[in-house]
């Protein structure tokens, strides 16, 4: 189980190379959940996620052997462009599995920042393992490893710095990386604060793994919040979720996209629908005590999906 003391001292080694995300409030948004609510504005984080913060922490511990092999990483979008950005900050090639129905902007964005694209069909880790292990290069898991869980929970740690009087955070889940590192931070500082997760229906591989009590592997998971449809749950990942989060609820996917519109249209935020999901489940009913920071993970969007 990580520490505290883990946590800052990766914190510290991503001092000056990634930005410090604001925490910004809506009174539109406010009255409308009747709540007290600050958004953690990591869409303006490096490459429009909070993925960098894991990924570089990751790229920054590789081995001179491994930096001398080249990474590889797989990815729905945000963690391709993260490890692209990463690898590209730290002088280390690059390969990004992605699949072949990604949206295009974050394959664009890939590789924009230097990486090989591969586009793939079919089951991606097989596919990421077999490039893997055919160029021999170092793999850098997206959120199953630990030292990516630590550079996440530097988020954690911002949250409660900017505001300690926090009493609930909601997080987007894919597949646990976010989660388990913000939780494990906020509650090794501050153990009354609630933590909740929250995924998309189509999606649930956290809710079905905590349900059996092992990571559980989806045969689909598509939602419009492509950022959320990870098809497993990760070993390093489900542990510190266990522990450290109150509940993971699940949220349809109309639920997503009126919530990416809803805060778009009040705060001018261009959130991607994975960042939407804390406010998905309050509009379908969720209702969290005292002050309440809502991660806005990423705004990396793809118009083309919201139907206007």
């Amino acid at each position: 189980m990580p520490t505290l003391e883990d946590i800052r001292q990766a914190a510290t080694e991503l001092e000056g190379r990634i930005q410090r995300t604001p925490m910004l409030t809506s009174s539109a948004l406010n009255e409308r959940f009747a709540a007290d609510l600050v958004l953690k504005a990591e869409l303006f984080q490096k490459t429009g996620s909070f993925k960098v913060r894991g990924l570089l922490t990751k790229l920054l511990r590789l081995t001179t052997e491994e930096r001398e092999r080249g990474v590889i990483t797989v990815s729905a979008g945000n963690a391709a462009g993260a490890l692209a950005w990463a690898a590209r900050n730290a002088g280390v090639p690059a390969t990004v599995v992605m699949a072949a129905t990604a949206v295009p902007a974050k394959i664009d964005a890939a590789r924009g920042y230097g990486a090989t694209v591969e586009l793939v069909g079919g089951d991606l880790m097989a596919q990421y393992e077999r490039i893997r292990d055919e160029r021999q290069l170092a793999g850098v898991h997206p959120f199953d490893d630990e030292d990516v869980i630590l550079g996440h929970a530097g988020l954690g740690l911002e949250l409660l710095a900017d505001r300690p009087d926090i009493d609930t955070v909601l997080v987007p889940v894919g597949g646990g990386g976010l989660i388990s590192g913000v939780a494990t931070a906020v509650k090794l500082m501050k153990p009354a604060i609630r933590v909740i997760g929250i995924e998309p229906e189509q999606a649930d591989v956290v809710s079905r793994s905590l349900a059996a009590g092992v990571p559980q592997k989806l045969l689909t998971a598509r939602s419009i919040a492509d950022g959320l449809a990870a098809p497993v749950c990760g070993t390093r990942n489900l542990p510190l979720i266990q522990q450290y989060v109150d509940d993971v609820v699940r949220v349809s996917e109309d639920a997503l996209l009126e919530a990416t519109r809803l805060v778009m249209s009040r705060t001018k935020l261009a959130l991607e629908p994975a960042a939407a999901a804390p406010f998905a489940a309050l509009l379908e009913g969720l209702r969290p005590e005292g002050v309440t920071a809502a991660v806005v993970s990423g705004g990396n969007l793809d118009v083309a999906k919201l139907r206007f």
